[in-house]
C-alpha cells in the first residue's frame, strides 16, 4: 500500500516545482501563481468529504481505483490543456479532486486491515511515505522538464496512478465496509470530542507544510541568485539546485514522521505534537530570513525545517484514527482531510498575496514576512488546542 502511494504521486509537486519557469512562460503574477498552487487543494476539498465518506459505505478499494484513473487523465490534460491562469488552474483543481480519492481511501484500505498499535505504525508509514512521495515528484519534475520541457513532466506523471491502480487491484484485500450512517452525515464526528483537537491540529500543520512545499522551490531560486555568485563564483553543482535542495529536504519528512509517532507512543501523544509544533513554527517564521546565508546553511536550514515540519505529521493522523467512531471512519478521515488540505488551499494563496503586497519576489523582506505567515499558527496552536496539557 505504501509502494502504491508513491506511484499515485508524481504529478503531486509537479506545478510546484517548475513554477518559476511557468510563471515567466505565462507572465502571472505571485498571486495567481498561488492561486493555481491554491487550486489543487480547493479540488482535494471539494472532493474529499464524498470519496473518502463512501468508504463507509463501499469497498474503500474501488474509490482508489477510479480516483487513480481520474488523477492519470486531469494530469494528462495538464501535459495537452495547459496554456496560462485559467486552464492550470482547472487542472490543478482536477489533479486535487484526483489525489483526494487516493490518499484517505488508501489508509482506509490500510487501516481495515490493521489494529492496536500495529495500526498507528501503518498509519505512520503510511502518512510518512507522503514526504518521499513528494521528494520523488519534485526530483522527476525537474530532471524531465530540464530534458524533454515541462509538457512532458506532466505527461510522465500520468503514468504513475495508473500503476498504483494496478498494486491496489490486485495486491490489497478488499475493504468491507460496516454499517455506516447516510453520506455526507458527519454528526457521529462532531459528537466525537476528543478527536477535534488532531482534526484541526492536523489542519495547522497543513498550513504550514503544504504552504511551504508550494513556495520552497521559489525561494531556493531567490536565495540562489541572491547569494550563490558572491559564495561560489557561480551557480552550485546540481545537487545543490533549487530542485534538489526542495527534494532532499522533503526527503527528511519521512523518517521524521515515523520516529515521531514512535516518540508520541512512549512518551505522549500530545507532548510531541506541542514540542514539534512550537520548534516547527519559530524555524518556519525564520527561514525566510535566510536568503542571505551561505547555500549550504540554507539548504541545511530547509531540511531541519522539514524534519520539525514533519515531526507532529504521523502522530496527529493516527490519533485521529485512533479516536474516531468506528462506524464513522471514513467520514472523520474525510473531514480530517478536507480541513487539512483546506488550509493548504488558503495558505500558498496568502503567501503569494504576502510576497506580492510587502514587495515582490526578488525582495528579501517580501520573503521573511510570507514565511512568517506559515509559521505563526504552530506557535500559537498547541495551547489553543491543549496539547500542551495533554499527554496522550
Amino acid at each position: 500500500m505504501c509502494a502504491a502511494h508513491v506511484f499515485s504521486m508524481p504529478g503531486f509537486a509537479t506545478f510546484a516545482t517548475l513554477l518559476p519557469r511557468l510563471q515567466q512562460e505565462w507572465g502571472i503574477n505571485n498571486s495567481q501563481a498561488g492561486f493555481v498552487s491554491g487550486a489543487f487543494f480547493a479540488g482535494y476539498m471539494a472532493a474529499v468529504p464524498l470519496l473518502t465518506g463512501l468508504t463507509d459505505r463501499v469497498d474503500a478499494r474501488r474509490v482508489y481505483l477510479v480516483s487513480c484513473l481520474t488523477l492519470a487523465a486531469a494530469l494528462a490534460a495538464f501535459a495537452l490543456l495547459a496554456e496560462g491562469f485559467v486552464s492550470a488552474a482547472l487542472c490543478q483543481a482536477a489533479v486535487g479532486a484526483g489525489i483526494a480519492g487516493t490518499y484517505m481511501p488508501g489508509l482506509r484500505v490500510l487501516t481495515d486491515n490493521t489494529a492496536g498499535p500495529a495500526q498507528s505504525r501503518a498509519v505512520s508509514f503510511y502518512t510518512a511515505i507522503f514526504g518521499l512521495g513528494t521528494s520523488v515528484s519534485i526530483l522527476a519534475s525537474g530532471w524531465i522538464a530540464d530534458a524533454w520541457g515541462w509538457r512532458a513532466a506532466f505527461a510522465g506523471a500520468a503514468i504513475g496512478p495508473a500503476i498504483a491502480a494496478a498494486m491496489v487491484a490486485f495486491g490489497m484485500p478488499a475493504s468491507h465496509a460496516g454499517h455506516a450512517a447516510p453520506l455526507l452525515d458527519f454528526r457521529p464526528v462532531l459528537r466525537a470530542r476528543q478527536v477535534w483537537p488532531y482534526i484541526f491540529g492536523y489542519a495547522v500543520h497543513c498550513w504550514e507544510l503544504f504552504g511551504s512545499r508550494s513556495w520552497l522551490v521559489a525561494f531556493c531560486f531567490f536565495a540562489q541568485g541572491a547569494q550563490s555568485m558572491q559564495s561560489q563564483g557561480g551557480p552550485g553543482p546540481w545537487f545543490w539546485s533549487p530542485v534538489a535542495i526542495a527534494a532532499i529536504a522533503n526527503l527528511c519528512g519521512p523518517p521524521a514522521s515515523i520516529v515521531g509517532n514512535e516518540f508520541a507512543l512512549r512518551f505522549g501523544r500530545g507532548r510531541l505534537i506541542a514540542v514539534a509544533m512550537l520548534a516547527s513554527g519559530i524555524l518556519t517564521g525564520l527561514l525566510g530570513f535566510a536568503s542571505a546565508l551561505p547555500w549550504f546553511a540554507i539548504a541545511g536550514l530547509a531540511m531541519l525545517h522539514m524534519t520539525l515540519v514533519m515531526g507532529d505529521s504521523s502522530a496527529l493522523t493516527a490519533g485521529m484514527v485512533m479516536h474516531s467512531p468506528r462506524e464513522a471512519r471514513g467520514a472523520t478521515m474525510a473531514i480530517h482531510s478536507m480541513l487539512g488540505f483546506g488550509a493548504g488551499f488558503i495558505s500558498p494563496l496568502v503567501f503569494g498575496a504576502v510576497l506580492d503586497l510587502a514587495g515582490g519576489n526578488a525582495s528579501a523582506p517580501a520573503w521573511s514576512a510570507a514565511f512568517l505567515t506559515l509559521g505563526a499558527g504552530a506557535v500559537i496552536a498547541p495551547w489553543l488546542l491543549g496539547f500542551t496539557r495533554r499527554a496522550g
